[in-house]
């Protein structure tokens, strides 16, 4: 619909979406420079293992690839959840949704068993500045998709009570935003902390 016909009301919904998705660009680029911080911290600490066990003898590439292929395809369901908004298919919206939430908690489902099973190593984040500078990055990421997953489960709820109104939209494309970000945060963390960790 063009701007000429568009009612006083849907002009102004227009630009409250506008001035929110400008908003929240904002706030991703502060979390990008968060996660550049515990990224450049971590590569600072990569020697500081304190005679403990580094990433060689610590990280498992298998369950860091399955965690990487679930974000992937949880960012993949979540763009076709975005191109049904537009479409106006709100169970099509639910569903893929639906596929969104259960790959992100089993991205995160296996990040909390690799914690808890380095920690039964003795390789908890006290165990030295390496161990505790990848806890922190690895486990903000996580604390990020977790949010990411109540977000999802809260907008479901909009989803199904509201319809794709256009706030409810506005809020799904935000929410699209921060899912792919954790995305590109997460391939950096892969890129930078598992695959040279294991060489």
């Amino acid at each position: 619909m063009s701007a000429a016909h568009m009612s006083a009301h849907e002009r102004e919904e227009a630009e409250t979406h506008e001035q929110r998705a400008l908003g929240f660009w904002l706030y991703l680029m502060g979390d990008a420079v968060i996660f550049a911080l515990l990224f450049a911290t971590y590569a600072i600490m990569i020697p500081g293992t304190a005679g403990g066990p580094g990433g060689k003898q610590l990280f498992d590439l298998n369950n860091a690839a399955l965690e990487t292929v679930l974000l992937l395809v949880s960012s993949t369901t979540f763009g076709i959840a975005s191109l049904q908004v537009k479409a106006g298919n709100r169970g099509a919206v639910m569903g893929w949704l639906g596929v969104t939430f259960l790959l992100g908690a089993g991205f995160v489902f296996l990040e909390i068993r690799e914690f808890v099973g380095l920690i039964a190593q003795g390789a908890g984040p006290d165990r030295s500045g390496f161990l505790s500078a990848f806890f922190t990055l690895v486990g903000t990421h996580g604390v990020h998709v977790s949010m990411g997953l109540l977000w999802i489960l809260i907008l479901s709820a909009q989803v199904m009570t509201k319809g794709l109104t256009l706030p409810v939209a506005s809020r799904l494309y935000r929410l699209g935003l921060f899912w792919h970000f954790l995305d590109i945060a997460w391939v950096g963390i892969f890129s930078i902390v598992y695959l040279p960790g294991l060489l």
